[in-house]
């Protein structure tokens, strides 16, 4: 089984200007724990990650103002990243390697094309 087989595809990304209230309300919005940064919009080329961990450890717990803050000072960096055409043992290699519960996929062009959590890998392995 391939990884393009069990990720999300297109998933709701982010820029590293984006206000981190607007983060958090997209996780709501797409049930995730992870936003991937793109570069522009153009590029979607990922800088990074902010997950829902980030911005409470980052943010909150250091009694910072997330009302104040974008994407950009509690994102993850740099991006560890996955091919569409990798075998699901290796991308768990990856995400065990890296101690890391998701990971943007991108595609020949280092484009985000989708999302790999742990729960895909597991529901998937059943089949």
């Amino acid at each position: 089984m391939q990884v393009k087989d069990v990720m999300t595809k297109d998933p709701a990304c982010c820029f590293s200007e984006t206000a981190l209230q607007e983060v958090a309300q997209m996780m709501v919005d797409h049930d995730c724990g992870e936003i991937p940064v793109v570069e522009s919009k153009e590029t979607n080329l990922p800088i990074g990650v902010i997950t829902d961990r980030d911005i409470v450890c980052r943010t909150v717990a250091r009694g910072l103002n997330p009302l104040d803050l974008t994407a950009a000072d509690c994102m993850t960096k740099p991006c560890v990243t996955v091919t569409p055409d990798m075998s699901v043992e290796e991308c768990s290699k990856i995400l065990e390697e890296n101690k890391i519960r998701r990971v943007p996929v991108v595609d020949a062009s280092n484009r985000c094309c989708g999302i790999v959590a742990l729960a895909d890998i597991a529901l998937n392995a059943r089949k």
